[in-house]
């Protein structure tokens, strides 16, 4: 699949915002690649995504050595998500910048955690991931079947509303 425009649209926000994990992909010094779940993060605006360092040393040191990184992230049911290509740098908790691509990921944590510093991701590329079912079986495939599916696979079971 050939990558989407690098701007951040409404379909991209609308799939992080339905995603609880996203996954950073860095590099250290001797290529060794490194994949780190990252639990709070955000799309701060049209072209970067922001993630807090609260306990991830190893992505802040590979950053600093080689700033091109990989963030992906999909919604489990629907079985579709996002890969965002770009370079990340890390800002400071005592650098100017902080408080402003910190500010969506403090509203997010509150109290809860202590955030380091922000990793700071500007996406060069965007490209769809899909479950393979949507690509092999194309008529047999739906968002409603793959969440029926996805329900069923982790026990599941929808909360009903009750009537008054």
């Amino acid at each position: 699949m050939s990558p989407l425009q690098a701007t951040l649209t409404d379909a991209v926000r609308e799939a992080a915002h339905r995603s609880v994990l996203c996954w950073l992909a860095t590099v250290d010094a001797e290529g060794q690649p490194n994949v780190s779940p990252k639990e709070v993060w955000a799309i701060a605006d049209d072209q970067h995504v922001v993630v807090a360092h609260i306990a991830s040393p190893i992505s802040a040191r590979n950053i600093a050595q080689h700033p091109q990184v990989c963030l992906s992230f999909v919604d489990v049911f629907v079985q579709k998500g996002f890969k965002l290509l770009g370079t990340a740098r890390e800002v400071r908790a005592t650098d100017a910048e902080f408080s402003t691509w910190a500010k969506p990921l403090l509203a997010m944590v509150g109290q809860r955690f202590t955030i380091q510093s922000v990793l700071v991701v500007h996406v060069k590329s965007v490209i769809a991931i899909v479950a393979p079912s949507y690509r092999f079986y194309p008529d047999d495939t739906t968002e409603a079947s793959q969440v029926a599916s996805a329900m069923r696979a982790y026990n599941v079971q929808s909360v009903e509303k009750e009537k008054t």
